[in-house]
């Protein structure tokens, strides 16, 4: 029998020891001495070479780019540089785990292409075919693939838990923080032997019903979708209930494939426009944002004759808008969805309240934050905003300078305070112009202040607040986009309720009576209250199914392309050394 040479064996212990004491608490395997395996200690030296030799903003795998420059050297300094995927020269259980997700990743409207798939597949496939030729697996593809798979990891759980992307490179007026999520410490988790790793991902993802609501939403879309979608229905003349036209026949049919109406029965009439169709047609009017008055027209056969791949489209968008949103919105809280023109305040999960709020026409459209109300003002003074009283207020008063008066607003002197009232009369406002106008005009309270007898603050930027109207018949309209940007509510005085409901001193009678008695008086809250302005076109109610509203902003159109900017193609990775190899 050949005598073994104990030499190199000893000096293998003798770097364990070291390598030990070294880097406590990372654990060392002990390769084994068969033919064709890689020392871990060869895999651990290249990948602490490829991160030594990356670029400050650049880090490349044999050609492949990586994206987590600055959270891979964090993720192998840990661990002293060993592999977090490979064990001996097998990609462990939690490689092809990771695969399997990646390539799942379009069911969060994300696209697999992104995350290094195929070079993923392709490095696997290669080490699998060396071990089926019972040949030495090279330890720099597998050093590249534990690179590889820790940036997919990294790279995919930020597009997951943070979006694909920055919504502030699109829009001025958009100011939300997502919330942080510890990749590597997820990282560490899901490499854990034993480790749930699906629940890892689903941590990632946002904490919210409503997000895994849409996310069923989008398999069901695409199921119709590979089933050939629903039929477009010839738009004509308006069809009313109770007419007897074939096109109904469609309309039936469209309803039907979208899951907005039950089937009929066999022996009905499916050209008449009965009492099930017109309840579905309202059904599915109120879930387009329209006006439910089961009437087919103009509005309503544009909704209905949206393709389902653009339905598929809107809930990929509105996915990525939930992953932009803060992990934690608050226990009591405030949410108004602006393209639904829609409040909800809601406690510990439930909707308290829900009202109808009128928001910023598209071309002074509300902005997109998150804040708190930390004060309300009751029978509140109304001081114009400078572009209000330029675009609107000025050229009004180069017609007839009675104008003011007729609107009770006054003029003073400027902005400061104390400034002097001036006599309207007494100025040439010809002489004035958007750019050079510096005159402060305000609305006394009273029943015709243009906010109303109660304005909810939250101090921001955009100078947005939430107020009430004297203008109630706004809100009977479908579409109640006629602000300059602040939020006009429907109820302000149930939501005065709910963001003073923590504070006794505030009962009804005593707010009542003080709103009666027509004093200006600011309340602060003892609790303030988040309050986040969103902008959500599609999403899934759970006890009317999914919802659909209109871009009224365009802001679908400019993140749909921005999401159509795929990165940069994966090179062909590891071609030309796998080729070299064999």
């Amino acid at each position: 029998m050949r005598k073994r040479n104990v030499k190199p064996f000893f000096y293998r212990i003798l770097s364990l020891i070291l390598l030990s004491i070294l880097f406590p608490g990372v654990a060392f395997c002990m390769p084994e001495d068969s033919h064709g395996e890689a020392p871990i200690f060869q895999i651990r030296a290249i990948i602490r070479l490829r991160i030594e030799e990356g670029a400050a903003d650049t880090l490349t795998c044999q050609g492949e780019t990586l994206c987590g420059v600055q959270l891979l050297p964090q993720a192998y300094q840990k661990r002293g540089y060993m592999p977090l995927w490979v064990r001996g020269t097998q990609p462990m259980q939690h490689a092809q785990h990771l695969a399997d997700i990646i390539g799942r990743a379009d069911e969060d409207g994300l696209d697999p292409g992104d995350y290094h798939q195929a070079a993923i597949q392709k490095l696997m496939a290669a080490i699998a075919e060396e071990h089926a030729a019972n040949k030495p697996v090279p330890p720099e593809w597998l050093a590249d693939l534990d690179l590889v798979l820790t940036d997919t990891f990294l790279l995919f759980g930020t597009h997951l838990s943070s979006g694909r992307v920055n919504p502030e490179t699109l829009h001025t007026d958009w100011k939300i923080k997502p919330g942080t999520i510890d990749l590597i410490a997820a990282l560490e988790r899901f490499t854990t032997p034993g480790a749930d790793m699906d629940a890892v991902i689903d941590g990632l993802r946002p904490p919210y019903r409503e997000y895994h609501a849409l996310r069923k939403a989008l398999a069901d879309l695409r199921a119709l979708a590979a089933a050939s979608g629903w039929p477009p229905v010839t738009e004509g003349s308006t069809l009313r209930p109770g007419e007897h036209n074939p096109a109904i026949a469609t309309l039936r049919h469209r309803l039907v494939a979208s899951g907005d109406m039950d089937p009929s029965p066999q022996d009905s009439d499916k050209r008449l426009f009965d009492a099930s169709l017109e309840a579905a047609v309202k059904r599915f009017q109120k879930d387009s944002g329209l006006e439910p008055d089961g009437v087919v027209g103009r509005k309503t056969f544009a909704m209905l004759n949206v393709p389902v791949e653009q339905r598929i489209r809107q809930v990929v968008i509105n996915l990525e808008r939930w992953r932009w949103l803060p992990r934690k919105l608050g226990n009591r809280y405030v949410m108004i969805n602006t393209a639904n023109f829609r409040l909800k305040a809601v406690e510990s999960g439930h909707v308290a309240v829900s009202m109808r709020v009128v928001v910023g026409r598209p071309a002074r459209r509300s902005p997109v934050f998150s804040a708190n109300i930390t004060y309300l003002v009751i029978n509140p003074y109304w001081n114009v905003p400078p572009t209000i009283a330029a675009e609107d207020i000025l050229p009004e008063l180069k017609k007839d300078v009675a104008y003011l008066a007729q609107h009770n607003l006054r003029v003073f002197q400027g902005w400061q305070s104390g400034t002097r009232e001036i006599d309207p009369w007494s100025v040439n406002w010809h002489a004035y112009h958007g750019k050079r106008l510096p005159f402060r005009f305000r609305q006394d309270p009273g029943p015709h202040n243009a906010l109303g007898r109660i304005k909810f603050m939250f101090p921001n930027s955009f100078s947005v607040y939430l107020h009430d109207t004297p203008h109630r018949s706004l809100f009977k309209r479908a579409q109640r986009d006629f602000s300059s940007g602040c939020i006009r509510v429907e109820s302000p005085r149930v939501l005065a309720d709910f963001v003073l409901a923590e504070d006794p001193v505030w009962t009804n009678e005593k707010l009542d009576e003080l709103i009666k008695s027509g004093d200006t008086k600011t309340i602060w809250l003892r609790h303030p209250v988040p309050v986040h302005l969103l902008y959500m076109t599609a999403w899934a109610d759970g006890s009317r199914g999914l919802q659909f509203r209109n871009d009224i902003y365009h802001r679908d159109e400019d993140l749909q392309l921005a999401l159509n900017q795929r990165r940069p193609k994966p090179s062909e990775m590891l071609t030309t050394v796998i080729k070299q190899k064999s």
